[in-house]
């Protein structure tokens, strides 16, 4: 299924891990050079800025292709503009192919054939179907999900995940008004069950290439399975979906529940975050808990906006606080060190310029080296050695 060599897959992971060795100062700069010389690797820009660059070039040249032959069927009119996205789609399915065999990965080359070959599927479908949601949806999906498989593509798995969801929500829209109202319901189910299924398929890989799209779809679960029942989203996708109108003293159905998925939700995500040392779920507690503090601020402004932010500030400064002086002297587990990895240092340095602007500390100047060595009886005197 794969086009890639796997050899160069495999070297390219191993170069990976020197930069990461290397960062972490257990490999010299010229061991890193050397592994890199050593190990063909594939045409790739790691500079987002580049890639952009070479994903916008590519962009130009793939629709120039198409532009290209639309002038020879122009003539046809209705009858080409009815096929002709079926053609560019296969245009950027042959470049893909193409990127591929010339080892290109990750390039921006191969992002703009890549995503727009999905793009192009998806508006053949859309001009087929007259714009039939639920069917765009699907085959967007199966595309997205074709394209990571076969080319790596990590973009494409994000795209399947979404499509997936819209496939999900259009379908429910087709049983009316009964699959609007439990639209929450199902989409919580299908998040959880998502999850568990990336769960297992990460636990049980057995080619590492997978990793990274999988992580990422599993981590969408954990955002879609808090949104699915976020009391702001279900109340603001009611008035849309159902034109209920929420008046003053009354609620929408299941309010109760709705509120509570709110609060415990971002809560068992940092308990478990915090258990199992799983960063990512980490920051997304972290993210989720911010939104649910907007929910209630959304409908219900207790405090003004300035008082509540030095208040929020003021809270997330104590807890920031006792949680260094309870965690910084400990060696493992849960600990404040610095990630000899990932060169987490800046939250030590953060906490030095915390207690230096509390106490008024100044930070301390390392007075400059004389030019003069003393001695040794050399110039400048001092002492005496064995030489004149």
């Amino acid at each position: 299924m794969i086009v890639h060599n796997k050899q160069l897959l495999n070297n390219e992971a191993l170069v990976d891990e020197a930069a990461t060795l290397y960062k972490g100062g257990f490999i010299s700069k010229e061991q890193r050079k050397f592994i890199e010389k050593e190990l063909p690797v594939f045409k790739s820009q790691d500079n987002i800025l580049v890639r952009i660059g070479f994903f916008l070039l590519g962009s130009l040249l793939y629709s120039s292709i198409c532009g290209a032959l639309s002038i020879f069927g122009i003539s046809s009119e209705r009858i080409y503009f009815e096929i002709c996205f079926y053609l560019f789609t296969i245009i950027g399915f042959v470049g893909c192919e193409m990127l591929a065999k010339q080892n290109f990965r990750n390039h921006g080359l191969d992002d703009a054939f890549i995503l727009g070959t999905i793009m192009n599927l998806g508006v053949a479908i859309a001009i087929t179907t007259e714009g039939y949601e639920m069917v765009i949806a699907f085959f967007v999906a199966v595309c997205a999900i074709y394209m990571f498989l076969r080319y790596l593509h990590l973009l494409s798995m994000l795209v399947f995940c979404f499509a997936i969801t819209a496939f999900l929500f259009f379908g429910m829209f087709e049983f009316g008004d009964i699959g609007k109202t439990i639209l929450p319901f199902t989409a919580m189910i299908f998040a959880a069950v998502f999850y568990f299924l990336t769960k297992k398929l990460i636990h049980n890989l057995n080619e590492s290439y997978y990793y990274n799209g999988l992580l990422l779809a599993n981590s969408f679960c954990l955002v879609l399975f808090y949104l699915s029942c976020n009391y702001l989203v279900v109340r603001e996708l009611s008035e849309e979906l159902l034109g209920t109108e929420v008046k003053p003293g009354t609620d929408i159905p299941f309010a109760f529940f709705f509120y509570g998925f709110t609060f415990i939700v971002p809560i068992v995500y940092l308990v478990h975050a915090l258990k199992t040392k799983d960063r990512i779920m980490l920051w997304i507690s972290f993210l989720v808990i911010a939104f649910s503090i907007y929910t209630i601020r959304f409908y219900y402004a207790v405090l003004p906006a300035e008082v509540a932010l030095t208040l929020g500030g003021l809270v997330l400064f104590v807890i920031a606080y006792f949680s260094i002086k309870k965690l910084k002297e400990k060696e493992s587990g849960l600990t404040f060190k610095p990630d000899r990895i990932n060169h987490s240092d800046t939250l030590l340095n953060a906490e030095a310029l915390v207690v230096a602007s509390s106490f008024g500390m100044k930070p301390e100047v390392k007075p400059q080296a004389s030019p003069m060595e003393f001695g040794d009886g050399g110039f400048s005197g001092g002492g005496s050695g064995g030489s004149y």
